[in-house]
């Protein structure tokens, strides 16, 4: 049995995980602001934080201050957004260096993106500080799934409009909709992390793991699905997509030695809505 601390433990792909890795019959190691103060990762030379990670056999690193696109446009320019994800970062790297740890930092796609978005920039330093201490990262391409800690102002774009169309009948979009993700299930993504710890050692360090399906979806196709599901109206916005600046980077398929994905968007989908009713 390994000991596995999750730093973002509340957060919407932590709860799943933490789950997922307890079923695997391992040991783990909740870490997360709404858990306690003294596990705000901002704290410099944190003890708690130090004991823990002392203490881990592995440890994922998923905090970060941050939520859906209405979130990282209202925020991400912020003075306190920046100080919050700078203070999270040193913090964390220092401790893993201080203790020699195996880790995985959760970047994003939005790293590709640094020139245009300063949360992208702060993900790309991330991920510098990954490789110069031998950790892996992986790229997240909008997971969604359960929210366990509902917070309107960090909602993602599926629990959004989920919400909408239960509550007022109609999905009122914020762009057009014809900008495209590529959207993956919260359960695939703990599959996949799973598997990377698994293969840690035999896993190239250099390599940017991109944990996604390869299936585009433009935000209008998620609402036609979610309307087809709570029958409801659909009402597009007049903005074009200002968050990631219509890039849509091809993403490596190296993570497919390790694992593939199950779950298609419709079928995670249908899995939220019944879960929320």
């Amino acid at each position: 049995m390994s000991k596995i601390l999750v730093l973002g433990a509340s957060g919407q792909i932590g709860t799943y995980l933490c789950e997922y890795i307890r079923s695997k019959g391992n040991e783990v190691i909740e870490f997360d602001i709404l858990n306690s103060e003294n596990q705000d990762l901002r704290i410099h030379n944190n003890n708690f934080l130090d004991s823990v990670v002392e203490s881990a056999d592995f440890i994922y690193f998923l905090a970060f201050d941050i939520g859906g696109a209405n979130y990282i446009r209202k925020f991400q320019n912020t003075y306190q957004f920046l100080d919050n994800n700078s203070k999270i970062m040193i913090n964390v790297f220092e401790s893993i260096k201080k203790y020699n740890k195996p880790f995985v930092f959760a970047s994003s796609t939005m790293a590709e993106n640094a020139l245009h978005s300063s949360y992208g920039c702060l993900k790309k330093i991330g991920e510098y500080f990954t490789k110069s201490l031998n950790g892996i990262v992986v790229k997240f391409w909008n997971v969604y799934g359960i929210d366990r800690h509902p917070d309107t102002t960090r909602n993602h774009v599926i629990c959004d409009f989920i919400q909408k169309a239960k509550t007022t009948g109609k999905i009122n979009m914020m762009t057009d909709g014809n900008e495209s993700r590529q959207f993956l299930y919260s359960e695939d993504c703990c599959e996949a992390l799973y598997s990377i710890q698994e293969n840690y050692k035999n896993i190239d360090k250099e390599k940017n793991l991109h944990i996604t399906t390869g299936v585009w979806s433009s935000i209008s196709d998620v609402a036609k699905i979610i309307s087809m599901c709570i029958p409801c109206e659909i009402e597009p916005g007049s903005k074009t997509d200002d968050v990631h600046h219509g890039i849509c980077n091809e993403p490596d398929d190296y993570v497919l030695n390790f694992w593939k994905p199950k779950t298609s968007l419709q079928e995670g989908i249908s899995k939220i809505i019944e879960s929320m009713q």
